[in-house]
């Protein structure tokens, strides 16, 4: 049996499937408002519903007329224009010190060459192309600032001055007020089988390493990190939100379903963030009782055991010591997650971290509660 309800208020989730109980969708629909339900009926006790995906709405007006002069202007600006300007303003390159006591080089002289290997390094280009159009440098004096200007914790620090620059340079009333919530994902990269990082990915094949980016709401990248095909997603997503280090204050975190799990709500919760998944297989998700005294008639196919407070309260000052170290730094995130897998299932503080399931289970249902 298929039926087809239309609502008339906008509501913004759509584009999802839900399996649940005919008691559960009785609850759910009057929550979504402006959207097409198709209900299609597999046998006396499920039901699953598909939402069709939200009209586009139409662009304004004005925002074509501004493309439009944007184009007009800037239509063929270069990426090393840009690159230079932002060091103009934000002088990002002065950061970027030798690691040795002296500095020989004119700093004229200095924050050309670091311009030039920068933008031959991020695109990408290389430093043979990027010397083609310039007469004056060549490669070996490019080969020598890599080498001794350009680590990690340089750049980190550069990239920090630069996002802080573009945070407080944005007009509230263009951008918004001061956003707290980033995305994190993971992107694989080819490399070569020398390359002691290198792992086969089981999910895209092939021979390659990842890249886990922390992105704010506006688009702008706050941490990044090189890691291997089979670290964990949820280690890297702890360790962005922790060590950015820019002007910003995470309180929400978006991730895929692999950068979530039971263990990562529990940390993050003690850790003062929100974990906010997207849920692969939400219908499928089961929601933990808070005692077993609770009965909920509706709800009882989705229901499952309950939480252990009492495990809890003895294991707390345990949680809040590993929560600490992830803090402080003291040990790395992947070092202590990897205490808390399939493989210690009888680990006295990993059965304690069902505080993650409570957390767990209250962001599928804040869903439907907005």
């Amino acid at each position: 049996m298929f039926g087809f309800l239309t609502f008339t208020e906008q509501s913004c989730y759509a584009g999802c499937s839900l399996r649940f109980g005919d008691g559960v969708i009785q609850l759910l629909l009057p929550l979504f408002k402006g959207i097409c339900f198709f209900l299609s009926h597999f046998g006396s006790d499920c039901t699953i519903v598909t939402l069709t995906p939200l009209k586009p709405l139409v662009e304004p007006a004005n925002l074509l007329r501004l493309k439009g002069e944007v184009k007009e202007r800037w239509a063929w600006t270069s990426l090393l224009d840009i690159l230079k300007e932002t060091d103009l303003r934000v002088d990002f390159t002065s950061l970027l010190k030798s690691a040795t006591v002296r500095e020989n080089l004119p700093r004229d002289v200095l924050q050309k060459r670091l311009l030039l290997c920068l933008y031959g390094l991020g695109t990408n280009t290389g430093f043979n192309r990027i010397i083609a159009g310039d007469p004056m440098e060549n490669e070996r004096d490019l080969l020598y600032v890599r080498r001794r200007f350009l680590n990690r914790d340089n750049l980190r620090a550069a990239i920090r001055q630069v996002v802080n620059a573009i945070i407080q340079v944005r007009q509230p009333e263009w951008w918004g007020s001061e956003t707290t919530a980033c995305a994190s994902d993971a992107k694989k990269f080819g490399a070569w089988d020398q390359n002691l990082l290198t792992e086969w990915h089981i999910r895209y094949r092939g021979p390659g390493i990842v890249v886990y980016w922390h992105v704010e709401k506006n688009a702008t990248c706050i941490y990044s990190q090189l890691k291997r095909c089979s670290s964990s997603e949820v280690a890297a997503m702890i360790e962005g939100v922790l060590r950015h280090c820019t002007e910003m204050t995470v309180e929400k975190n978006y991730v895929d379903s692999h950068g979530q799990s039971e263990v990562a709500f529990a940390f993050c919760h003690l850790l003062g963030f929100q974990l906010m998944p997207r849920l692969k297989r939400i219908g499928s998700q089961k929601l933990y009782r808070a005692d077993n005294e609770d009965s909920y008639e509706h709800l009882a196919s989705i229901l499952t055991r309950a939480i252990n407070w009492e495990l809890i309260r003895q294991q707390y000052d345990e949680m809040v010591k590993f929560a600490a170290a992830l803090k402080l730094g003291t040990a790395e995130a992947e070092a202590i997650l990897r205490r808390f897998t399939r493989n210690g299932l009888q680990h006295p503080t990993y059965q304690a971290l069902g505080i993650g399931k409570s957390t767990e289970d209250d962001f599928p249902l804040s869903l439907f509660t907005r």
